[in-house]
């Protein structure tokens, strides 16, 4: 009998996955709006009745390939993350940031899956929360390392509102209780100020605008680096004023 299981689920494993590569090309062929199980089972000689057995419906695939791409982009970022262990803090930001570039270049109708346009009818269910989450906290990791070290200095600018302070709080007590709340919330504008780079260069915006589109993006997360307070390379330990 545990021949036989693992043969169906060996079967299961490949039909799975053959659903998904074509539900990948009807992505960048049609967009996510247009995804359809129908076509999907046509397109691989199934009947419709026979794929609903692996997703049960539209949305169940749709959030079956966002978990794959945010899971693909995340892998990609922590494997940058542990290519540089030994480097400083603001080399590994880099190294993180164009990792995820980089997939982003490559893989761009699964990004704009998960960070384009919403699809219409389609609510994430939470099981794509962790998946989301793996590369914002490699910048976390990042942030950690250089507080851990005693380079990481204030983030710049004015004092946080009281609102967006309270905010940065509560992420700071899920996420990382020993940095400065001033530095989280700084991370989560950094991390919202990548992604619009990526989004400009992907969708087009940077189109007879910007040619360096590599080197341009090296210099902004340069800054970003900057704003939530990582020392430039080599630079002496700072010291964060008392919360």
């Amino acid at each position: 009998m545990s021949v036989i299981r693992g043969a169906r689920e060996r079967a299961r494993i490949e039909v799975t996955a053959a659903i998904k590569e074509e539900a990948r090309r009807q992505l960048a062929a049609e967009g996510a709006a247009r995804l359809s199980l129908r076509a999907v089972a046509r397109e691989l000689g199934m009947v419709s009745s026979a794929l609903y057995r692996y997703f049960p419906s539209r949305d169940d695939l749709l959030t079956a390939l966002i978990i794959d791409a945010y899971d693909a982009m995340g892998a990609e970022a922590e494997a940058a993350l542990a290519r540089t262990a030994a480097e400083d803090p603001h080399a590994r930001w880099l190294a993180v940031c164009r990792s995820v570039r980089a997939w982003a270049l490559e893989h761009p109708h699964e990004y704009a899956l998960i960070y384009g346009s919403p699809v219409p009818g389609y609510s994430a269910p939470l099981d794509t929360v962790g998946p989301a989450s793996r590369f914002p906290l490699t910048l976390v990791a990042v942030v950690r390392q250089a507080h851990a070290a005693g380079t990481l200095g204030p983030p710049p600018g004015s004092p946080l509102a009281a609102p967006v302070r309270a905010d940065a709080a509560r992420l700071a007590a899920e996420l990382a209780p020993e940095l400065p709340i001033p530095v989280i919330a700084a991370l989560v504008g950094s991390w919202a100020q990548l992604f619009g780079l990526l989004n400009f260069e992907l969708f087009g915006q940077f189109n007879r605008v910007l040619e360096a589109r590599g080197e341009f993006y090296d210099q902004a997360v340069g800054a970003l680096a900057a704003q939530v307070g990582l020392p430039p390379a080599g630079a002496l330990p700072a010291v964060l004023p008392a919360e």
